[in-house]
């Protein structure tokens, strides 16, 4: 099994690790400290050395930081993660923040004294964040002072760093060498008069490179830093254990390695001006290169943009990873609905899911541990199941299963609610509006241009109209064989990215009662040029139309949709991808499961 299903958190040792922080930040004169979840490379996913808000907290969600002072310690999370806060840590130490409702300098301000020093690790925070920080804090006598990070020095038994092995990505499945990359990026770079890019951010580098790591369980990334150079060289700094098993080749024909030690003294040496991205490069980057009298250019890591579009042997790639997946995922629905109320738990379902993944014969890992939530474990948007919390699924339950794969040949991410015996009318009612919301941004055509904030409100709406609403995005960016989580195309109200050919997207809207049921219906999506339409007033409008492909084929669970509420449109949208479904994934199931998808695609 990749999954465990051990209980992570640790809410009774809050207090006592809240105190030791307490008297570090007393003996070095501060009267705050800052505690992201966070590594030096600023992306999302943490190694276990590197999870310190969840070592001090006990909150082990994928988002969020705390703040501590002498006598406050706020957790900071959005609406995604509320009440996972509330369960794993100790609320006597530890005060729930609504963020980004209240803003961390709003709650410095009433935190602090006049005067207050709030101390964080120059590696663990960007620019951006710290500028702005600043910024907010300006008028106050509040000062954010970088030092050596405090946690680290009460962490007895801290892991050390990974060392995974760093492999090659095949040119084939890229669709560009990383020579061709290299010379298309350096040329952004002449262009733009910068003599060099730091890059910090691990799925930037594998995708620049054609490499893939296994530094973080679930995400084929290996901790590196690089610096790319107007002439297409590139220098990598990375443990050198990590490049054993790489043929001799791959660090030649201008890639040069080198001990991640030296890193810091190699950004002393370079030319002005250096591109560096402020939202994803650490303040200690930047400190180094204004100590040595260096330039900085704040602009997008210039890998960002090219590896979100991906090419069309990417996308062709991806394409056979999904209908691997999807027929994995239906033999685990056929299963499912063969067992009665009672006689199952969420684990089973994880565990299911998971054999019938590694079946396949092609599962390298899954790509973030499984969302199992039966009953009111569902109303938890990121559930993670342990042995703990795990439940028996009970007649009228609703089961939010939310799971994909690592292939080689990409990255899955699929959801779907499922009943478990009979469901109720509120249960039916809400997951109508969810699906409407899904199919209405499946369907959707737009204009070249348009940002995903434009657009997440259509899926939203159904469920507007019922004063019903979800904390989260609507879609996130996803990588092909590297993080399911990608920048910078989003399907949000935060996202100014405008959409463009090739970006991948998840399509999943839902719904959460809290202390009940939640819902979540998730396809993948790729944004392609639109269908020239036979009626258009233009002839050459469908030139600036864009419009989403699904990738994902499993059916949407039929007993849980009230038919009278969907207009004819939505049916026959339904019907026509339920029809895809039974053609695409039913040669590829056995007997039983075939027979299930049959049924479970039937018109409705």
């Amino acid at each position: 099994m990749f999954q465990s299903f051990d209980t992570k958190s640790s809410p009774e040792q809050g207090p006592p690790r809240l105190a030791a922080l307490r008297n570090a930040m007393q003996a070095g004169r501060l009267d705050g400290w800052l505690v992201p979840r966070a590594d030096v490379h600023q992306g999302e996913y943490v190694a276990p050395g590197d999870e310190r808000l969840a070592w001090l907290t006990g909150f082990t969600g994928s988002a969020g930081f705390a703040a501590i002072t002498t006598d406050q310690a706020g957790v900071f999370v959005d609406g995604r993660y509320r009440t996972q806060v509330r369960s794993q840590t100790d609320g006597s130490a530890f005060q729930l923040v609504d963020w980004p409702d209240t803003k961390l300098a709003d709650w410095l301000k009433d935190a602090l004294p006049d005067g207050g020093k709030v101390g964080f690790d120059p590696w663990l925070h960007t620019v951006k964040e710290m500028d702005d920080l600043a910024g907010a804090l300006e008028g106050s006598s509040i000062e954010c002072t970088a030092e050596a990070n405090l946690i680290d020095t009460i962490w007895p038994d801290r892991p050390a760093p990974p060392n995974g092995a760093i492999t090659t990505y095949p040119d084939d499945l890229a669709g560009k060498t990383s020579a061709e990359k290299r010379a298309e990026l350096a040329g952004t770079l002449r262009k733009a008069g910068h003599r060099a890019a730091i890059l910090t951010l691990p799925d930037s580098i594998a995708w620049l490179l054609n490499i893939r790591g296994a530094d973080i369980p679930r995400n084929p990334i290996p901790h590196a830093f690089a610096i790319l150079h107007d002439d297409t060289r590139v220098e990598l700094y990375v443990n050198p254990a990590k490049l054993d098993s790489l043929p001799a080749n791959c660090t030649s024909d201008g890639v040069s390695a080198h001990p991640d030690t030296g890193f810091s003294a190699a950004l002393t040496l370079l030319l002005s001006p250096v591109r560096i991205d402020p939202a994803s490069i650490p303040v200690a980057v930047a400190q180094a290169l204004d100590e040595a009298g260096i330039d900085a250019a704040h602009a997008p890591d210039p890998c960002i943009l090219p590896k979100a579009c991906k090419t069309e042997a990417e996308i062709a790639a991806t394409r056979t990873a999904h209908l691997r997946d999807g027929a994995a995922v239906c033999e685990t629905l056929a299963w499912l609905d063969a067992q009665a109320p009672g006689t199952i738990t969420e684990i089973d379902v994880v565990t299911r899911l998971e054999e019938a993944r590694c079946a396949t014969g092609k599962l390298l890992d899954i790509s973030f541990d499984t969302i199992a939530g039966g009953g009111p474990n569902g109303a938890l948007a990121h559930y993670r199941v342990s042995e703990t919390s795990n439940r028996t699924l009970l007649d009228g339950d609703l089961l939010v299963l939310d799971g994909g794969g690592q292939y080689l040949d990409g990255t899955t991410d699929i959801t779907r609610t499922l009943p478990i015996g009979t469901p109720g009318k509120d249960e039916r009612a809400a997951f109508t509006r969810v699906l409407q919301g899904m199919i209405a941004i499946s369907r959707l055509r737009f204009p070249k241009g348009l940002a995903g904030r434009d657009i997440d409100a259509i899926a939203r709406y159904p469920l507007w109209l019922a004063d019903q609403d979800y904390a989260h995005g609507t879609g996130h960016g996803v990588g092909v064989y590297l993080c399911v989580h990608e920048g910078p195309q989003r399907i949000s109200r935060a996202s100014e990215t405008a959409l463009r050919t090739g970006m991948i997207l998840s399509n999943e809207p839902g719904y959460y009662r809290e202390g009940h049921f939640g819902i979540r219906i998730e396809n993948l999506l790729v944004v392609q040029p639109a269908t020239p339409l036979p009626d258009s007033d233009k002839a050459d409008s469908a030139k600036n139309r864009l419009a989403f492909e699904t990738l994902n084929f499993v059916p949407i669970d039929r007993r849980l949709i009230d038919r009278d509420a969907l207009s004819h449109l939505e049916i026959a949208w339904l019907d026509s991808y339920h029809a895809r479904c039974r053609d695409k994934i039913g040669p590829h199931l056995s007997d039983a499961a075939a027979e299930w998808l049959e049924k479970a695609t039937a018109p409705l």
